[in-house]
């Protein structure tokens, strides 16, 4: 589907109920979001004129770890179909001090955004690529078997004479005779006659290849294939602290001095199985236009690109020398970016002024307004995430597509070991995990995964001699295995 009908049909009412299948609760956070998603729609369909004038809203989610602002970043991602990159705040420095530069993250998402483009423009081909693919291997195929058939005396001795030797004079010289043939038995084919039959021959040979490949028969056959030589030599250049790592292009070096690249290759030995995806690649990649996929690529990340910044609590500094400085430092470049600038990459200048900037951070030390002001000004919608109740643990152990309970389940069934949780169990599980949240330092939803990984450790250990057996897990198996607070008793006395 193109990605712009598929935009069309995602209303917010339809992109909150995709999200309800991933998320338990957090609705507003939700609404939110799918409200940022749909006037990216919107905005395409005005006049560009006034479409320049349209700047996102972008969002800032503040609420405690663990309650879901990073899922429902990247659940909104994939329904966009849209490049989307998530980063940590906190690796991030000032220019001129140790960590990454904050414009890294837009080169970062157009490399996403080449990859996003190439694979659909890959998926297009797809039937194309196929073919050709499956014309090489034959065309492999074929050539070993005549190989072999030249290799086999019976062929090549077809219509010919015996050939023996005699020693005359002290040399070796061959001597031709004409083999006796019965008055009964049919005489060898010769000359033309002889050349139809081979030719009719290694037809049927090709044929019977052809349809045995087709009907996957020969997929674990090794065969000896010249393929592309993806390996282009670079030339990295350490920049000065605080500043990305360039890479020189070989490639790229030849053309510049007017040298035109030898596409390299190498022989592999490989299954056909193997060696179609690899074909299937390489004829995919001379299908698609190159120039258009990076013309493209820009395009998407300017317009529909998503970058998500997680702990931008982190770089909330106190004020006064050290560290603080730095971590202001960030924000000011980080503003530049988020209110819109170019950035050099690659593959051509990126402007920022229409990529949608969702930021979250717990805010456990600092508040929202320490951040500075030109940077407040630039998330104008505020949503803060509620914590997670006792009756959400509950519903996050079942509810979601691929929920902890399923995925334990289906984990289990391998060993051929039924797991089954009861309702009363599943409440027991949720409280216990909730009350370790409150009596200690809580860490949202995540809870859920270390208590349920206690609680069915020993079954996981004794799964492959527990096979045809059923286990049940109830109020009492979790009582009974973790206890009233699900404290491991050797990590209590390290728990502050």
């Amino acid at each position: 589907m193109n990605p712009a009908d598929s935009a069309q049909q995602l209303t917010p009412e339809a992109i909150v109920a995709l999200l309800d299948k991933h998320i338990v609760g957090q609705e507003r956070a939700k609404r939110s979001v799918a409200v940022a998603l749909r006037n990216r729609w919107r905005r395409r369909q005005l006049p560009a004129e006034l479409a320049a004038e349209v700047y996102p809203k972008n969002i800032l989610l503040i609420g405690p770890t663990g309650v879901g602002k990073t899922e429902i970043a990247r659940r909104l991602a994939e329904l966009a179909g849209a490049p989307f990159i998530k980063v940590e705040a906190s690796k991030y420095s000032e220019v001129g001090y140790h960590g990454r530069d904050v414009e890294s993250i837009i080169r970062d998402l157009m490399e996403i955004a080449i990859r996003l483009v190439r694979r659909e423009k890959m998926d297009e081909v797809k039937t194309l690529s196929e073919e050709a693919a499956r014309d090489r291997i034959l065309t492999v195929l074929y050539e070993e078997e005549d190989l072999l058939a030249q290799d086999d005396p019976s062929e090549l001795m077809a219509g010919q004479h015996e050939v023996q030797f005699t020693n005359e004079g002290g040399l070796w010289k061959p001597v031709i005779e004409a083999t006796p043939v019965s008055v009964d038995e049919p005489v060898p084919a010769t000359g033309d006659a002889a050349s139809e039959s081979q030719s009719s021959q290694r037809e049927q040979r090709r044929s019977a290849l052809a349809t045995q490949l087709d009907n996957g028969e020969l997929e674990e056959r090794v065969i000896e294939i010249e393929l592309k030589d993806n390996s282009i030599p670079t030339l990295s250049v350490k920049g000065p602290a605080g500043t990305e790592t360039m890479g020189i292009d070989a490639q790229a070096l030849q053309e510049v001095w007017g040298r035109t690249p030898t596409k390299r290759t190498k022989l592999r030995k490989l299954s056909i199985k193997e060696t179609r995806k690899i074909v299937i690649e390489e004829e995919g990649e001379l299908l698609i236009d190159a120039d258009q996929i990076m013309q493209e690529a820009v395009e998407r990340a300017e317009n529909d690109g998503i970058v998500f910044i997680d702990e931008i609590d982190k770089i909330v500094g106190a004020g006064g020398e050290g560290p603080d400085v730095s971590r202001e430092g960030v924000q000011r470049d980080l503003l530049t970016v988020v209110e819109g600038c170019t950035v050099f990459t690659k593959h051509g200048d990126v402007r920022t002024h229409h990529i949608l900037f969702l930021a979250a951070g717990a805010f456990h030390f600092h508040k929202p307004s320490e951040l500075i002001p030109e940077l407040q000004g630039r998330f104008p919608v505020r949503v803060a995430l509620r914590d997670l109740s006792e009756e959400d643990f509950v519903r996050i152990l079942t509810e979601p597509k691929n929920s902890l309970v399923q995925q334990y389940q289906e984990l289990l069934k391998t060993e051929g070991v039924a797991l089954r949780f009861t309702e009363d169990g599943l409440k027991r599980l949720a409280a216990v995990a909730y009350k370790a949240n409150k009596t200690t330092q809580s860490i949202g939803a995540r809870r859920l995964m270390t208590t349920l990984e206690m609680l069915l450790e020993e079954i996981s250990f004794d799964a492959p001699n527990l096979r045809g057996h059923e286990i049940v897990v109830n109020e009492s198996f979790v009582t009974k295995r973790l206890g009233d607070a699900a404290d491991d008793p050797d990590l209590i006395k390290y728990l502050i």
